[in-house]
């Protein structure tokens, strides 16, 4: 006897984390920080590199324009870089940032769920979203701080489920 349907297609049923809570993008800047590596517009493909080679390393920056009204312009990742070899050659190392990077890049709130950003990021095929709060930029999740977030949630819910179940006898 089947215990447990999935839910219907198209649904997304909300884990729930510790305290009976839906876990936040919050929590996962609290556990990583909030620092974010952005980039102006007019900085090259070379000084990109750069940047995304640290100290840290990392996978994306986000583009910044100080003149505009809203900030934040996109994304540069190193899928763009890739794509934009691909397409322009060596030459991509003098261009603008702006010739391959990701426009129109979907944000998220510190005040969404988790599931809420797996979903996000899978619809959109986007690994790395900017956490926009009140306006302003609040840090940058990837797909592996989803995972790791997902994991500890996991682990935390098989260690009650494990007590609950002992306790019982």
């Amino acid at each position: 006897m089947l215990w447990w349907r999935p839910p219907p297609r198209g649904t997304i049923r909300e884990p729930a984390s510790s305290g009976g809570t839906l876990m936040k993008v919050a929590e996962i800047l609290k556990s990583k920080g909030r620092s974010v590596e952005t980039i102006e517009v007019d900085a090259t493909i070379a000084e990109a590199i750069g940047r995304l080679n640290g100290p840290p390393q990392i996978g994306a920056l986000v583009v910044c324009d100080e003149h505009e009204q809203r900030p934040i312009v996109g994304t540069l990742t190193e899928r763009d870089i890739i794509r934009g070899l691909g397409k322009y050659g060596a030459k991509l190392l003098t261009m603008q940032v702006t010739n391959v990077m990701s426009r129109n890049v979907p944000v998220c709130s510190p005040e969404d769920s988790i599931t809420r950003l797996m979903q996000q990021m899978t619809s959109s095929r986007y690994r790395h979203l900017p956490v926009v709060d009140h306006g302003e930029l609040a840090g940058l999740v990837s797909i592996g701080d989803v995972v790791k977030a997902r994991i500890a949630d996991m682990e935390l819910e098989t260690g009650l489920l494990r007590d609950l179940y002992i306790a019982r006898g």
